[in-house]
């Protein structure tokens, strides 16, 4: 397997991970939610959820945006933790 198919799935697993992270910190944190909560509210099992904050379960767009109405932000306020300017 060459070196960048390697970094490609080392990328991928990292970002589900940090996806999954702030899913967490924000059902906890900011709106105490329950896993079965915030998929009631999104239309889906507890079990997604739950693979999704574990970093085992890809996400779509889609649902991403549904998670985000689920917590009244945007996508943008979504990943603003992760963004930093390169003029700063």
């Amino acid at each position: 397997m060459s070196y960048f198919l390697l970094l490609y799935f080392r990328i991928e697993i990292m970002l589900r991970n940090v996806i999954g992270k702030r899913i967490k910190e924000l059902r906890i944190i900011k709106h105490d939610y329950s896993q079965e909560q915030l998929a009631d509210l999104i239309g889906c099992n507890r079990a997604y959820i739950s693979r999704i904050e574990s970093g085992k379960q890809n996400i779509t767009i889609e649902n991403l945006n549904q998670i985000c109405n689920a917590f009244n932000i945007t996508l943008c306020e979504f990943f603003a933790p992760f963004t930093t300017r390169i003029d700063e």
